[in-house]
């Protein structure tokens, strides 16, 4: 098959032209409250054999190798854009839902569709594995939208992050037909093995990131996402090559390069944000070419509807009470917990893997977890706000009132950090004085409706001011935590406590 110029052209036309439309497809989305995967699924499906467009694709083991890609993505943003300080008081369970909860979720769906069902217990298992992790992109993207405390979205980020790597293993073993030969014990070894070993080499790599890019004086600012992208799926690679869990490290690492002291943190969360949307359209208007809306039929969706409803109303909330046992939680949070187990792609994605290997009634699994995942969507995503007022742990919202940006000043060993005041700041109305900062760091320049002023003691910060901060690069994080104390609690917030250390209820 040869590829020219002319295919390229028609390419980047019709690539550009989907593209856009799933781009604007989130407004419409957000607008009618639908979670935008259901909206790409849905382009993918007109664009295939089914469609008008009839676009033929049935390529699994391509399928498979560019979800796998487009969760890393997907991963690594999650893992740049997570703040660890409101993810580490809720990593315990977070952990334990995303190994002890999927196991649980795995045998009770097992065990249900093969009674409820009539599937054979391979199957059955194989259902189960597919259907248990949550989906990354979905929990990033919709739980980041609402007001809940640091002890819910904690929880829920770091096992979103990190249960792809078990339910990954576990789906290869069973759909190679390496299960038949291996021992419960086996296989949990082998899982937690490979969980374990990514993990301690994304956090390697991510530690030797984070020192190499704070002394790297790179040309451009437009490099440093590029690079801390291309760090983190060193983590990816390298975990591949020692049989360790790719997805474990790359999360991993990019939780550590993200929580890190780098230069432009902000243009990296952005430019890694911007790009996982890019995986994020891509692999659900694939996944939807894949699909062969043909197959499905009634038997299909009753199948669909019968593996939701146990996964949703048993398995669900069995993994949570037993996870909570390594960090209890009141009864109303860990019924949100239970309720917010949102899927999307990543079930989807698993479900290539048996398609890939040529497994009897991969065909029949695939159709009956891309129903599930539409109908139970449509059923969670939008009630989640619902769900959540209704069970008491919304917290109230409270916009980010302060923006910092920074880059460095290598030859003098220091920062400078761009500060923008937002209208919910209470910096408003405080002197540059009053501000307090480390002994070293001072207030150089304050832009104020384009016009540039040099501060003194007494200028008066108002909201929209950007301002220019000079800081020693031992001294950064005190005076960022001092801006943003200020910004959060005013001038009397050296007696009201450190920021971020109260919950917000």
């Amino acid at each position: 098959m040869t590829f020219d110029a002319h295919q390229l052209d028609a390419f980047v036309l019709v690539g550009a032209v989907v593209t856009l439309a799933a781009i604007l497809a989130v407004r419409v989305s957000a607008r009618a409250g639908l979670p935008s995967l259901l909206i790409y699924l849905f382009i993918g499906v007109l664009l295939g054999e089914g469609g008008p467009f009839g676009i033929p694709f049935d390529d699994a083991e391509l399928a498979h190798a560019l979800g796998f890609g487009a969760l890393a993505i997907i991963l690594a943003e999650g893992g740049l854009t997570t703040e660890w300080r409101q993810m580490r008081s809720s990593i315990r369970l977070g952990l334990s839902l995303a190994t002890v909860g999927v196991a649980v979720s795995v045998a009770v769906v097992a065990v249900g569709t093969h009674y409820l069902l009539g599937l054979p217990w391979e199957l059955a298992i194989l259902l189960g594995a597919i259907c248990s992790p949550t989906d990354a992109a979905a929990v990033f993207s919709v739980l980041r939208a609402l007001p809940l405390p640091r002890r819910l979205t904690g929880a829920l980020e770091a096992e979103s992050g990190l249960n792809d790597a078990p339910t990954v293993v576990l789906v290869g073993i069973i759909s190679t037909g390496a299960l038949a030969g291996s021992s419960v014990l086996e296989t949990a070894g082998v899982i937690v093995f490979e969980l374990l070993a990514g993990a301690l080499v994304g956090a390697a790599c991510g530690l030797a990131g984070a020192w190499v890019m704070r002394r790297a004086a790179l040309p451009s600012s437009g490099l440093y996402p590029l690079a801390v992208l291309c760090l983190a799926f060193t983590a990816y690679g390298v975990a591949a090559a020692v049989h360790a869990s790719p997805f474990a490290a790359i999360y991993v690492a990019a939780l550590i390069l993200g929580n890190s002291e780098l230069p432009h943190r902000v243009a990296t969360r952005s430019f890694a944000e911007g790009v996982a949307w890019l995986a994020q359209i891509g692999l659900f208007v694939m996944l939807g070419l894949l699909l062969s809306p043909s197959r499905i039929d009634l038997q299909t969706v009753v199948q669909a509807l019968v593996t939701g409803l146990v996964l949703t109303v048993l398995a669900r909330p069995l993994s949570v009470f037993v996870s909570s046992v390594v960090q209890p939680m009141a009864s109303r949070d860990l019924a949100f917990i239970s309720w917010a187990g949102l899927r999307g792609a990543v079930p989807i994605v698993l479900a290539t893997i048996p398609l890939a290997e040529g497994v009897a009634g991969a065909d029949d699994v695939f159709d009956i977890v891309f129903v599930m995942v539409v109908v139970y969507t449509l059923l969670t995503g939008p009630t989640l706000p619902w769900v959540a007022r209704t069970l008491g742990v919304a917290s109230r919202s409270q916009p980010r009132g302060l923006d910092v940006e920074a880059a460095p000043l290598d030859r003098v060993a220091a920062d400078l950090l761009q500060v923008t005041i937002a209208p919910t700041s209470k910096m408003h109305g405080v002197e540059v004085g009053e501000l307090r900062l480390p002994r070293g760091a001072s207030v150089s320049l304050v832009i104020r409706a384009g016009d540039a002023l040099v501060p003194e003691r007494r200028t008066v910060l108002r909201h929209g001011d950007d301002l220019l901060v000079v800081t020693p690069r031992k001294l950064r994080e005190p005076t960022e935590d001092r801006l943003r104390q200020v910004s959060e609690n005013g001038r009397l917030a050296q007696w009201l406590g450190e920021p971020g250390t109260r919950e917000r209820d």
